[in-house]
Order: C-alpha cells, then sequence, then structure tokens
C-alpha cells in the first residue's frame, strides 16, 4: 500500500453495460406484453404496410405490385410477402403452370387491417399532407 491510498476504501465494482438483448429479454419474462406494441411489430414495417395498402383494394400478382408500390425492389418485396404469408396476413395463389402465375391476396386476417389502414390514411392527410396536395408516382 502506498502512502497515497486512504485506508478501508472499498472501489466500485464496474458492471458491464446492458445491451438492447438484455433489455428484451427480461422484457419478455418481467411484463406483460402490450397487443398494440406486438402488432405494430408484425406489420409496422413500412414495406409491409405498403404492401397490405395495395392489396386491400384488390389481389395483384407480384410484378403489379412491384409496378405500383413505387420504390421496393423485387428483392425487398419477394421478402415482404414471404413474411405475410408466414403470418397468414397474405395468401399466394398460384393460377396457372404455363406460364407460371403466382397472384396475393389478403386472409381474412389480413382484410381485419382495412379500419387500421383507413384511420392511418385519415391521420395522414391531417397531419402529413394537410393543404399539400398527394403527388402520385409509378415506376415506368
Amino acid at each position: 500500500m502506498s502512502a497515497h491510498e486512504p485506508l478501508g476504501v472499498i472501489m466500485p465494482v464496474r458492471r458491464r453495460k446492458r445491451t438492447i438483448s438484455d433489455y428484451m429479454s427480461t422484457r419478455k419474462n418481467d411484463y406483460v406484453t402490450c397487443a398494440a406494441v406486438e402488432s405494430a411489430r408484425k406489420i409496422g414495417n413500412q414495406w409491409r404496410l405498403i404492401v397490405i395498402r395495395y392489396l386491400l383494394e384488390r389481389p395483384m400478382r407480384f410484378n403489379e405490385l412491384l409496378r405500383v408500390a413505387c420504390e421496393i425492389d423485387s428483392k425487398t418485396l419477394s421478402r415482404v410477402l414471404k413474411y405475410l404469408a408466414s403470418e397468414k396476413i397474405v395468401r399466394r395463389e398460384v393460377l396457372g403452370t404455363q406460364p407460371f402465375t403466382v397472384r396475393y391476396a389478403l386472409t381474412d386476417k389480413g382484410e381485419q387491417i382495412r379500419p387500421i389502414m383507413q384511420s392511418l390514411k385519415a391521420w395522414g392527410e391531417t397531419w402529413i399532407l394537410g393543404d399539400t396536395p398527394l403527388k402520385i408516382t409509378q415506376k415506368p
């Protein structure tokens, strides 16, 4: 011991910083899951909402969705459709083999999202667009 160290001082133990996964693992075990939060996790992604919005109009083939959902690339659209199908929100229907044709439609579970999308649209018209007219563009 040197002359400069005070006697009997206990140095605090440094704990490691908690990571996001630490918080997530305790969240599932310690807290009641909120249905709104879990629903947002299932459908709240930008591309998922856009795909659902267009499928609420009518069933569409992959290339139709690619054309109307501006700025989405085919890889992302494919991933989103697979995810929505795995969650039973979208149904993949094979229409023919020569040529191979697939159409995507909302399931009953997916149709239940309609009032949510209508509310989201009304909110967007009021708070996002305001008096600004909507400019719609499509891929060439």
